[in-house]
């Protein structure tokens, strides 16, 4: 299992490569919010391109919006989110819900 700190510095990196960012990945704070007041300042279209990106670079599918909106609330919540992998509803056979893996 890759080092958390490391996981978050991936995601960075892709935040900044995928939205072509005029900062660094250093310069992102894990619990800094990317959206809203006070945020990074990132937009609607932003948040599609990370949904894209979440899966490209870490093969974890985003299901819905609602999902998207906690996963995508900070470096730290993208994190958890690629760590804790799919999430399942009572009862559902197959992965269902917030997060699917890709494939």
């Amino acid at each position: 299992m890759e080092d958390k700190n490391e996981l978050k510095h991936r995601i960075k990196l892709m935040i900044v490569e995928n939205l072509m960012l005029q900062i660094t990945a250093d310069e992102i704070q894990d619990g800094q919010k990317l959206f809203g007041k006070g945020s990074l300042g990132l937009d609607s279209v932003d948040a599609l391109q990370l949904v894209v990106g979440i899966e490209v670079h870490f093969g974890l599918k985003i299901a819905d919006q609602a999902a998207a909106r906690r996963t995508l609330e900070s470096v730290n919540s993208i994190a958890e989110a690629i760590e804790r992998g799919p999430l399942k509803r009572a009862g559902d056979a197959s992965p269902a819900g917030a997060v699917k893996p890709n494939g």
